[in-house]
């Protein structure tokens, strides 16, 4: 089957029942830019484009080679799904389970408490940040799962959409995200700015804090439950974990 990627953009949750038991060629401007199929002798019976799948999420590339970052703005223009794009690949987020959102929720009570009354402000995705690697022209585009922008009003565009680097971010880990945010995001975190990045784990239980000075990981720390887990940044920053996972 042939369709444009306009149409698949539209009615991407009926294309990716269909590629289960067909190949979907996906054009833009009558040209072939990319494959959908499925992984029949893959054992989670994914359903990807160009034969390439990463821990359950699909993961989208263009004929063989990265997405620009072009392609990737023009394929998540207008559409309702969550896309992250890293190092020239795109990602799919999948809808998070219950122990990922009760987490979130959690630390986001606890974080506008921390926070009320002075500069920093916590949010939560879908929020889309845009970063850039040291030497590279492309930004990255993410959206951490909780976020502390202290500069919101400096770096405001036009559009009312952020475009600084936040001081601190929080990544609760799931099966689709896991090795993403354990590496691809700890290094693209650490090189673009951020201060401190929190790694939430619901599966063990615990969180590791990375605290980042110039580029480099300066301090790390894990913390298992029923510990509380302690910014190094923000001094009045603590999380007990016992109010996090259920």
């Amino acid at each position: 089957m042939i369709v444009s990627s306009t149409e698949v953009q539209n009615n991407f949750g009926k294309y990716l029942q269909l590629a289960a038991n067909e190949e979907i060629i996906i054009t833009r401007n009558g040209t072939e830019i990319a494959r959908l199929q499925s992984l029949k002798d893959h054992p989670t019976k994914e359903v990807i484009w160009d034969s390439s799948v990463k821990e359950s999420a699909e993961q989208y590339h263009f004929k063989g080679r990265k997405a620009s970052y072009e392609e990737f703005l023009e394929l998540t223009r207008d559409v309702e799904n969550r896309y992250e794009y890293i190092d020239g690949e795109i990602y799919l987020l999948a809808s998070p389970k219950t122990a990922h959102q009760y987490a979130i929720t959690q630390m986001l009570v606890i974080f506008h408490e921390a926070f009320l009354g002075g500069p920093c402000i916590p949010f939560v995705a879908p929020y889309d940040i845009r970063l850039k690697r040291v030497n590279h022209d492309d930004p990255n585009v993410v959206q951490p799962d909780l976020m502390v922008i202290c500069d919101l009003d400096d770096h405001l565009d036009e559009r009312d959409y952020y475009r600084g680097v936040p001081s601190l971010v929080v990544e609760v880990l799931s099966d689709s995200t896991r090795s993403k945010d354990m590496v691809k995001k700890l290094d693209l975190y650490m090189e673009s700015g951020i201060k401190e990045y929190w790694i939430v784990n619901p599966f063990n239980r615990d969180v590791t804090i990375y605290y980042f000075e110039k580029n480099e990981v300066s301090e790390i720390s894990t913390f298992k439950y029923p510990e509380t887990a302690k910014s190094f940044l923000f001094e009045n920053v603590t999380v007990e974990l016992e109010k996090i996972f259920k």
